[in-house]
């Protein structure tokens, strides 16, 4: 009886197991999600501390550039900027040096465009705006526009070409004439799709189309007038200078044999 009295106590005294494994599961979840909520935070919070750092420390290099670098440049020894009175500067042997070698560099600069550039009358022609300036003892008395050449070209069956183009670069008046006719050359019969007449055909000639005016630049290239002159200001010529009556007769009476063309 003792014994069984002693195994009935020994039993009595272990613990019930428990029957609710559902509430062991449900604590582990939570304190699991607990600790996944604690570690997004720490790497947002360690993202956004990133992020300030690298703008603190690019602004620090800004500053530095901007500010300590040209501050550090006046106190080393040997940097700082010296203020110089223009009395002192003027009276310098440096200065007085420079300045006859600049003084010489623009007499040498003047002469050379008073060679291009004549006293007398001139004119200068822009083919890339069709504009013309004309000038009297190196003073604009006139300008405005004209047409120049188009560009274009012409080619035969038989491989002749044309490029209708106005020559740049440094001419003079060789001719001048009042009420002149046109010679038509082969390439106004070929464009038209004519058959060209021999050289001396009379149907070359025609009155009326180089307006009151023509001055000739050499290589069969005019200044003259036009009928067309709602294309003034356009390239539009087979190679010459086309103007507007007013301009050609102010250009006529002002310019003489020999003096200059500067096309460009």
């Amino acid at each position: 009886m003792e014994n069984e009295e002693i195994i009935k106590g020994s039993t009595q005294a272990e613990p019930e197991p428990d029957l609710n494994p559902v509430n062991v599961e449900a604590s582990k979840t939570d304190s699991e999600s607990g600790q996944a909520v604690n570690t997004g935070s720490k790497s947002f919070l360690r993202g956004v501390a990133i992020f300030l750092g690298t703008i603190l420390f690019i602004l620090a290099i800004i500053i530095f550039i901007l500010y300590i670098t040209p501050a550090l440049n006046e106190i080393l020894p040997g940097r700082k900027t010296e203020i110089v009175k223009n009395s002192e500067v003027k009276n310098s042997a440096d200065f007085k040096k420079r300045l006859s070698l600049l003084n010489k560099d623009i007499q040498r600069f003047t002469l050379k465009s008073n060679g291009y550039t004549s006293g007398q009358s001139y004119i200068v022609v822009n083919t890339t705006e069709n504009r013309f300036f004309l000038y009297t003892n190196k003073k604009l008395i006139r300008e405005g526009f004209c047409s120049t050449g188009s560009l274009m070209m012409l080619k035969t069956e038989k491989g002749k070409v044309w490029v209708f183009k106005t020559p740049r670069g440094k001419r003079q008046i060789q001719g001048k004439i009042a009420n002149p006719s046109w010679k038509r050359p082969d390439w106004s019969f070929i464009e038209e799709g004519l058959p060209v007449p021999p050289k001396d055909d009379p149907s070359r000639w025609e009155s009326g189309v180089l307006g009151d005016y023509a001055l000739g630049i050499g290589d069969g290239y005019l200044i003259h007038g036009t009928i067309y002159k709602r294309f003034l200001g356009m390239p539009v010529t087979h190679g010459c200078v086309r103007l507007n009556d007013e301009d050609l007769k102010v250009i006529f009476n002002t310019l003489n044999i020999g003096s200059k063309v500067y096309i460009f």
